[in-house]
């Protein structure tokens, strides 16, 4: 059986994630471009890039390389033809990372958003060591007691199979994992959504 994010339409994706009761899509766009903008960084590769939702915010002559990581070819196919600006800049590579973080080129900024819950605290730790980067941003979603992880919408079993390859997350702990990476914490924002969930974005920097 294939991965379940090979599974999931972009539309159905993305229509889900821009509902105005879940409003994701908008919420990451904003938080990207903060990403893109935070690091002197000449080479970023952005994991789980899905339809390339933020690269908009790419400036000309800001990145020599932005590497988009998916294991859905059809996303990063969809990425590369929405922004033919970032011809010879953007490079897609379809990789599982759960397995193949040994497959990654080098990159100064790695931004891994919705990301780790779908590969886990043990792969990214991989992701990072092959990736070698000076800084990390991280954004991850945050659940109430009264919400599951999946936000409720016309689209909810789209998403059924995720359940096979998702991992609970926790801040304290992604940030005890860098650690061990030899990353040090420098910067946290919580960004609220209309459902009573929350994003929150968490930067690490290398440590000398």
């Amino acid at each position: 059986m294939s991965h379940p994010w090979k599974e999931i339409s972009l539309n159905d994706y993305e229509q889900h994630m821009r509902l105005a009761s879940v409003g994701q899509l908008q919420a990451l766009n904003t938080m990207m471009k903060s990403q893109l903008e935070a690091y002197p960084a000449r080479t970023a590769m952005i994991l789980g890039i899905a339809g390339g939702n933020g690269l908009e915010h790419v400036q000309t002559g800001q990145y020599d390389t932005v590497y988009g990581v998916d294991i859905n070819e059809v996303y990063l196919k969809a990425a590369a033809e929405r922004h033919p600006r970032l011809w010879g800049i953007l490079q897609c590579l379809c990789l599982d990372l759960a397995r193949e973080a040994d497959r990654l080129p080098r990159a100064d900024l790695v931004i891994a958003d919705l990301l780790i819950e779908y590969i886990g605290f043990g792969a990214f730790r991989d992701v990072i060591r092959y990736a070698a980067p000076s800084w990390v941003s991280c954004i991850i979603q945050i659940n109430t007691d009264e919400t599951g992880w999946v936000s409720d919408s016309p689209y909810l079993h789209v998403f059924d199979r995720l359940n096979e390859v998702h991992h609970p997350m926790e801040a304290n702990r992604l940030t005890a994992v860098m650690k061990e990476a030899g990353f040090g914490e420098i910067f946290r924002e919580p960004f609220p959504l209309p459902n009573h969930k929350q994003l929150l974005r968490l930067d690490y920097r290398k440590n000398s």
